[in-house]
């Protein structure tokens, strides 16, 4: 009973190239994702209309996309060496 709201940062390696990482960030609600960042894409995309308005509203506000862009930096590219080795 109740509600489950989720948030999930993925780091994908595609390549052994920096510029090859990209980050995903979703959110989630009762098991649907609503709204996902992409680093590939720059921007936040809603698939619910609860998303699409949540991705309007933080797509306006350059401070947090700044901020999901520099979890791009400090999460993925710092752990890159470890995914590379493994």
């Amino acid at each position: 009973d109740g509600y489950f709201h989720h948030m999930m940062r993925q780091c994908r390696y595609s390549s052994k190239d920096l510029q090859g990482i990209e980050l995903i960030t979703s959110y989630v609600f009762n098991k649907v994702e609503h709204v996902r960042f992409n680093s590939t894409v720059g921007k936040y995309v809603g698939y619910t209309e609860h998303g699409v308005n949540n991705a309007e509203a933080w797509n306006s506000d350059a401070g947090i996309l700044a901020q999901e862009r520099g979890e791009l930096e400090r999460v993925c590219k710092h752990h890159a060496p470890i995914a590379y080795s493994a």
